[in-house]
């Protein structure tokens, strides 16, 4: 076939892949690294567990489906009419596996031989769905025992309290396995409907680095890949308000210490501004409460926090977030440091010289990963979703300054913007029955 392959390079270091937007509508990206001996490779849909209303340029009108929907048809797809997928990779030698995220389903399969064939599995079984009553009923019943095992676990508990918090209308609040009610209403049209909404090469990616040929991998799908319309898929505008749906969540579990999770919502972002502003937050959080900040040791220091404690930057389409988190006899103390120590921050100013170890940290880490074939692939799934080139990673953090950074107090930790969830523990009474 006759298509334009484009190099992308880095020119700090010298890594290059390969960039093609194929006939039948996917993307494909092909990081080839010499030296290595392994292979993974990433076939992945731009939907997950928020794209619960869609409509496609054929529709009259936005189409509305259960919640859970999309890991839902993640679990279908392994087995089609003839046989399971999985037996299909033994034979290879190849590991498969998938997941659904809020925004993504992704097939997968890492090898040290034989990635061919198995590529060859990985775009076929993806292309071929097949779903019946029957199958569709005994995927009800696992899929609803995993829900009840989700529901035991505090962790998953609190963060997904923690979102109902922040979020007023946003899906990102809804657990990505969805309910058992709302699995209860999944038939086979409407995993058709999604598959043939979502499933579509035009809003796919294919995403392979390691040990491999860049002609051979083009080949295959030239083989394998079955041509797509585009549908120009339209996902519905949320409107999510400027303002916290409430400040405070408090829920018993059987746990041996609160767990808490505490998170500020921010404006969201996209594409290049996106990247260069969670730089900008992962630094800060680092300066504010990382392992060698004044927050954390006297926090560890106190009692108030121990080595479950975390941060991260979370972020998708339509929404950003600060979150810290752990456990803590008293959840409601550390919200109250933190803010405290926010506020003596914007007085004092950061450091600037500790800034400069962090940056260069962070910039070691990305280059340490590039040593990582499945990093490198997943690097290259994220960065086209997020509409920009996996070298700008490099790219965007040489451009963050410490008067970004020391802005981000003021733009990232907005204490009226602010929640917290809390997972308590169940009391006991003297006999020791336990005590809601």
């Amino acid at each position: 076939m006759n298509y334009k392959k484009e190099t992308i390079v880095n020119e700090l270091n010298g890594e290059s892949y390969v960039k093609v937007k194929h006939p039948s509508g996917l993307t494909i990206l092909i990081w080839k690294k010499e030296g290595f001996t392994t292979t993974e490779a990433l076939f992945s849909a731009k939907y997950g567990s928020v794209n619960n209303r869609f409509k496609r340029k054929d529709d009259a009108d936005f189409v509305e489906v259960p919640e859970g929907i999309a890991h839902f048809l993640e679990h279908k797809l392994f087995e089609n009419e003839d046989c399971d997928v999985f037996e299909l990779y033994a034979k290879t030698g190849a590991m498969g596996n998938a997941y659904t995220s809020f925004e993504e389903t992704t097939y997968l399969f890492s090898c040290s031989e034989n990635y061919a064939e198995s590529l060859r599995i990985l775009l076929s079984f993806v292309q071929k769905p097949y779903f019946t009553e029957q199958s569709v009923a005994k995927e009800q019943g696992i899929i609803g025992q995993e829900i009840k095992m989700g529901l035991d676990n505090p962790d998953r508990k609190s963060f997904f309290n923690l979102l109902n918090c922040l979020y007023v209308n946003h899906p990102v609040k809804i657990d990505i396995a969805g309910t058992a009610e709302s699995i209860a209403e999944i038939t086979p049209e409407l995993l058709y409907k999604c598959y043939n909404a979502f499933y579509n090469l035009h809003n796919m990616c294919l995403a392979i680095a390691g040990n491999l040929d860049v002609d051979e991998v083009l080949k295959i799908c030239d083989e394998e890949l079955i041509p797509a319309v585009d549908y120009q898929l339209d996902a519905s505008v949320i409107d999510e308000p400027q303002r916290v749906a409430q400040s405070e969540s408090v829920e018993k579990f059987p746990v041996g210490l609160p767990l808490f999770n505490i998170g500020y919502k921010c404006k969201p972002y996209e594409g290049y501004e996106l990247m260069k502003k969670e730089h900008t937050a992962s630094i800060l959080l680092q300066l504010v409460a990382g392992n060698t900040s004044k927050l954390y040791n006297d926090l560890i220091d106190e009692g108030l926090i121990n080595s479950t404690f975390d941060f991260e930057v979370f972020w998708g389409t339509g929404h950003f977030n600060i979150i810290l988190s752990g456990e803590s006899p008293e959840p409601a103390t550390v919200r109250r440091r933190i803010d405290e120590e926010i506020e003596r921050l914007k007085t004092t100013g950061l450091d600037r010289s500790e800034f400069e170890v962090v940056k260069k940290s962070k910039y070691g880490s990305i280059i340490k990963s590039y040593d990582s074939i499945d990093t490198c692939a997943s690097y290259l799934l994220n960065s086209h979703f997020a509409g920009v080139d996996v070298f700008d990673l490099q790219k965007v953090l040489a451009e963050v300054t410490f008067e970004d950074v020391q802005n981000g107090l003021y733009e990232f930790f907005n204490k009226d913007m602010s929640a917290i969830s809390i997972i308590e523990p169940i009391s006991q009474n003297k006999e020791g029955e336990c005590n809601a």
